[in-house]
């Protein structure tokens, strides 16, 4: 069994993906009635190898793909072909375990400057006046 790789340090073994093939919905003739094309991939984030770093950020993660149990269920059956199911479905994985890896960078809030408040309320007066000028005179 080889290492599923997800970066240089992370890797998942190939028996913690569990796999179950079902029928695909939608057009493709008699294929569709007769062979399971559709890729099902479900991952349990608890039981896996993965570090806790990426586990309790997996498990926060606001997700549809991740149960409340804690398993990650992606469904692939854009192809006709299981065995390209299979790959979109490992690349899916691959890509919502990397994506909880990116620490974003702390926001830190901004005044505007005096110039732009300044700039704000000439523009304001300016078409205060013209709005002004369009109203009918009092008599």
């Amino acid at each position: 069994m080889t290492p599923i790789k997800i970066s240089q340090r992370v890797s998942i073994s190939e028996q913690e993906v569990e796999w179950q093939f079902v029928r695909s919905s939608g057009a493709g003739g008699q294929n569709v009635n007769k062979v399971a094309t559709a890729a099902q991939l479900i991952f349990d984030i608890q039981a896996s190898s993965l570090p806790d770093f990426y586990k309790q950020r997996l498990l926060a993660k606001r997700d549809h793909r991740i149960t409340p149990s804690g398993k990650i269920i992606i469904k692939s059956q854009s192809t006709r072909s299981q065995l390209q199911n299979r790959e979109l479905a490992l690349e899916q994985l691959i890509e919502l375990i990397l994506s909880v890896s990116k620490v974003e960078k702390k926001r830190i809030p901004t005044k505007p400057s005096k110039a732009s408040q300044k700039r704000r309320v000439e523009k304001k007066k300016q078409r205060s006046g013209v709005k002004s000028m369009r109203q009918k005179p009092l008599v």
